[in-house]
């Protein structure tokens, strides 16, 4: 029996993806929660097979939530969940530790397979997402700015862009105000931007963040 989290701020989703998978065999979701903390707390205290995970939420949201629920169990297998297939995000999140990067866009087919994949010991690409990392690799490095920045800087560059302030993300990193302040220009100076605004911008354009969330 594989045992799935689902994580997503849309109750919606989470429903969909509960029938989806308890209509299978060998497959049964044993909790859902509406945030990376709740997700992380949640795995604190129960044993799971796979997390189907929203990257895009409030709060910590999906990358960083990965990080620390990895950070006491391994062997967790992380599906990430996205709107958005565009390289360098795909590339940034499968090296952060995800075990597969799946369009939300994906029909119920791909994500059981996926499922069955990542519990099996493998790691899924869905195939759109595939080829656009196969393609960044011959392109120029430098049409693709992010591809700068290291796991933390992203993971910060997440947050400051969905609204949070240098404290709150501060707090959720458990690192200094002033060492979060030393990440936010360094991103300015590595993206060759001057503010939160531009940042915002970019965040946008490579499938980082939803226009309609802000």
């Amino acid at each position: 029996m594989i045992d799935v989290l689902l994580v997503d701020d849309h109750v919606l989703i989470r429903t969909g993806m509960r029938r989806i998978i308890d209509d299978v065999r060998g497959m049964r979701v044993i909790g859902d929660v509406n945030s990376g903390e709740e997700a992380v707390k949640w795995c604190r205290n129960n044993v799971v097979d796979v997390i189907l995970m929203d990257i895009n939420m409030p709060g910590i949201g999906g990358l960083e939530a990965m990080n620390k629920i990895l950070r006491f169990n391994a062997s967790i297998n992380v599906i990430m969940l996205t709107m958005h297939t565009e390289n360098p995000f795909p590339t940034k999140v499968m090296q952060a530790g995800a075990a597969g990067y799946l369009s939300k866009a994906a029909p119920p087919e791909e994500v059981l397979n996926a499922i069955r994949i990542v519990h099996s010991g493998q790691r899924y690409l869905s195939p759109e997402i595939a080829q656009q990392m196969a393609l960044s690799q011959i392109s120029d490095s430098a049409d693709e700015p992010l591809s700068k920045l290291s796991e933390r800087e992203l993971q910060i560059m997440i947050m400051i862009t969905k609204g949070l302030r240098v404290v709150d993300i501060s707090e959720q990193l458990n690192l200094n105000p002033k060492t979060i302040n030393s990440y936010r220009y360094r991103l300015f100076d590595k993206l060759g931007i001057k503010g939160d605004v531009e940042l915002t911008h970019l965040a946008i354009r490579y499938g980082m963040l939803d226009a309609d969330m802000l």
